[in-house]
């Protein structure tokens, strides 16, 4: 008796953060998405489905659809990026690695919205990477790197990168080392045991990483707003100003359902194909 209730003082702490923080915000969520806008904001609890028809209207389902292409973007070039760094972390000495990992989250001490700024620093027409170019003659006149979809793609790499290095170095220290030696000592070239060991047995942290940059992007708001200067609207920026400008929060709460959805189907997707790849390499360890 002592035992269970012991058990349960330990995992009260962790339920009530999930309860508080977790399910009664998506409780909200769904329960303003069936009612309907006051006529000075807030709601009206009348249930109706206009507003999950309107998250489907042809503008806004435009505004998700460049949301999902700019978050692709941004986890495409994260892994792009990622994956040689994590490899090359990996394959340094033992003592210098947590060293390197340091330096892979030392961005995450400083503020999201600071780390932001900077990037309009280095980015603007008068910015370092400009000043940069124009002294070394590269240009002759300014670029403009600044609000566009370029800027804001960069700045989510910048931002969620870590997340990729970190998922997918796990995954390559829990790749068995005699696998990529036994295909050295058969005769395989570097290139060739990159492509058929270690990149399909690390899959699992690829995806990961690709997920999380994907799901932290398309929902991102503060990115878009700061470096694309509120042209490249995405569907996160759609859902401030329902919350804040047009007070529509049950209209807010149904763009927040559809995003929501769709985010947890990409993490069950994930889930499911990190479990299917797991049964599978237990299926050839037994084999």
């Amino acid at each position: 008796m002592n035992r269970k209730l012991g058990s349960l003082l330990l995992i009260t702490p962790g339920i009530a953060w999930w309860l508080v923080f977790l399910i009664i915000p998506c409780g909200l969520v769904l329960a303003y998405t069936f009612m309907e806008r006051g006529t000075y904001g807030g709601v009206v609890p009348t249930f109706n489905l206009e507003n999950l028809g309107r998250a489907f209207n042809g503008l806004y389902l435009e505004i998700f659809i460049r949301s999902a292409r700019i978050a692709l973007e941004a986890a495409f070039v994260a892994l792009i990026i990622g994956y040689p760094a994590a490899l090359a972390i990996s394959r340094v000495k033992a003592q210098w690695q947590m060293t390197l990992l340091f330096l892979v989250i030392l961005p995450f001490w400083s503020n999201y919205l600071i780390r932001t700024y900077a990037w309009i620093v280095m980015l603007n027409r008068t910015g370092i990477i400009n000043q940069a170019l124009l002294s070394t003659r590269v240009i002759s006149q300014p670029l403009n790197l600044l609000y566009n979809e370029a800027a804001v793609v960069i700045g989510l790499v910048y931002n969620y990168l870590p997340f990729v290095i970190l998922t997918i170095y796990a995954s390559i220290q829990r790749l068995n080392p005699e696998l990529t030696e036994a295909s050295e000592d058969l005769g395989a070239s570097a290139w060739k045991t990159l492509t058929r060991i270690t990149l399909p047995l690390t899959m699992p942290g690829i995806a990961a990483g690709g997920v999380f940059v994907f799901v932290l992007s398309i929902g991102n708001f503060v990115t878009p707003q700061l470096l694309g200067g509120g042209r490249m609207k995405m569907v996160g920026n759609l859902i401030q100003d329902q919350f804040t400008a047009a007070r529509d929060w049950p209209f807010g709460s149904a763009l927040a359902l559809v995003l929501i959805t769709i985010m947890l189907a990409l993490l069950v997707l994930q889930g499911r194909i990190q479990q299917r790849i797991r049964n599978i390499e237990k299926e050839e360890e037994v084999a």
